[in-house]
């Protein structure tokens, strides 16, 4: 796995702005789980993605990626239509903040 990827987490991170995530673009490095400085036992993951620079980076567990998409160019940061439904109020269409962290 090598270049810039657009990276799905099964949960929700803190990214150093203090908001929260559920995905990741950037360059991305395999690790093994030597980074956390522990070894790793069967029940856990033994492996980890670096995504972004030395500098400005998020070290993602790979029991946490949920998809993985190869993709050189930056994804959208602006705001995202979106939409919820429900039987009371039918489907409701809105603008929210995009969900994406950019670790460059």
């Amino acid at each position: 796995m090598k270049g810039k990827y657009l990276i799905t987490t099964d949960n929700w991170f803190y990214a150093p702005d203090g908001k929260q995530y559920r995905a990741v673009w950037g360059n991305v490095e395999v690790l093994g789980d030597e980074i956390i400085g522990v070894k790793t036992n069967r029940n856990s993951t033994n492996w980890f993605a670096k995504v972004g620079t030395v500098d400005n980076h998020v070290i993602v567990a790979g029991c946490q990626i949920h998809y993985a998409v190869k993709s050189d160019e930056r994804p959208n940061t602006e705001n995202v239509m979106d939409w919820n439904s429900d039987a009371g109020n039918g489907i409701k269409v809105f603008d929210r903040p995009t969900a994406i962290y950019i670790a460059e």
